[in-house]
């Protein structure tokens, strides 16, 4: 089959797949992975290997997207309402799932550039499924009000994390007898890099967008800039992560009507990402998952404790509530899209350990998409906030 023919197939199976995802109440990242793998070369085979190795475009447009829409959360006005409890809680609970994972595999002899990317994607969760399970039950009250603040700034944080973190784990990967100044110097250029890159084209779209008169136009004007931002991004080698989070975050910080830039993009993104999740099901190689057996359980359940003692942690230094020491940590397991992004880029970058790394992230993020929202539902329940 070509090419086009193959994306038909995924468009189609992928809107039955959504439509079957809301009728049993699964999220919808979950149905998009598993549609993957059931059609992908290691099942069915309507997805080819060919098409796997040309799907660089779509992984690429779809991470700059995500890493767009989370820079959003950076706004003055979203440190303002949610206070220095939620800031220290969301800061807290992403180091601990990155730092305890790190430990925990260094601990068993892996490589220090792996266990560091390891515990970067472990600081990430899903909003979307958390989100969901919130809505579903009109849930209410300060808890939620908690959970909510956290959950938006978490995937900034860990987005944060990865990229300093593939900075260093690409530079110690890159030149092993290297001397460690030159490691942070290596890796401190490109965050830079990024930073300036994201902070001159988010400055220019706030200035462009001033001028745009209807939706086509700015839908045109913001798809092109972070087009722009992600490939010079690719051509230097620097963070596309990054340098798409921050171009959202100088253009929420400049311009007052920056909603209408994210907004314009709801009428695109989810075909992107449909897309985008349906190739990284078929990406996973089946036969691999023996392979990670031993590190998969350590990814998991660390990641797990890192979220529970650095949710307390934070919820303690800042003088929270009993519910949210206790029960927050249970609202923030999903983990999803961003994660699975992040792999895709390990994938690529590291090409002798990335294909274990994603295939223990995308197999762990079922089983997280799977217990994650009972667990979301658990934490509304013991807080009362279901019937608040």
């Amino acid at each position: 089959m070509n090419i086009i023919l193959e994306l038909g197939i995924i468009l189609i199976l992928g809107l039955i797949s959504t439509k079957t995802a809301e009728k049993i109440k699964t999220p919808a990242i979950t149905a998009y992975l598993v549609l993957g793998i059931i059609i992908g070369p290691f099942a069915m085979n309507f997805i080819s290997q060919n098409t796997l190795k040309h799907s660089g475009l779509i992984s690429n447009i779809a991470l700059s997207l995500i890493a767009f829409s989370i820079g959003q959360n950076f706004s003055k006005q979203t440190f303002q309402q949610v206070g220095k409890q939620v800031l220290w809680i969301s800061i807290s609970e992403a180091i601990g799932a990155w730092l305890l994972t790190i430990i925990a595999l260094l601990y068993v002899k892996v490589p220090i550039y792996n266990a560091l990317l390891f515990g970067a994607i472990a600081a990430a969760s899903a909003p979307a499924a958390i989100i969901m399970v919130v809505k579903q039950y009109k849930a209410r009250g300060r808890f939620v009000d908690t959970l909510m603040g956290v959950v938006a700034l978490d995937d900034a944080w860990g987005l944060i994390i990865f990229s300093l973190s593939l900075a260093v784990s690409r530079a110690i990967y890159e030149h092993l007898s290297t001397s460690l100044f030159y490691v942070f110097l290596k890796a401190f250029l490109e965050i830079g890099g990024s930073l300036v890159l994201g902070g001159v084209f988010g400055f220019i779209l706030s200035l462009i967008g001033k001028f745009l008169k209807n939706q086509t136009e700015l839908l045109i004007c913001t798809i092109g800039v972070i087009f722009l931002t992600t490939g010079i991004a690719l051509h230097f080698h620097i963070s596309v992560l990054l340098s798409c989070m921050f171009l959202a975050t100088v253009l929420v910080n400049l311009n007052n009507e920056s909603f209408k830039f994210f907004d314009i993009l709801n009428n695109v993104d989810w075909l992107i990402y449909l897309v985008f999740f349906v190739l990284a099901g078929a990406s996973l190689e089946l036969n691999m998952l023996t392979q990670i057996g031993f590190i998969g359980a350590i990814y998991l359940n660390f990641r797990i404790i890192g979220k529970f003692s650095g949710t307390y942690f934070g919820a303690m230094i800042s003088n929270a509530d009993n519910n949210v020491k206790k029960y927050l940590s249970l609202g923030l397991l999903p983990q999803a899209g961003v994660a699975l992004g992040m792999a895709l880029i390990v994938k690529e970058e590291f090409p002798d350990v990335g294909h274990i790394i994603f295939t223990t992230v995308a197999a762990t993020t079922i089983v997280y998409e799977i217990i994650g929202p009972f667990f979301v539902k658990l934490a509304l329940h013991k807080t009362n906030s279901i019937n608040a």
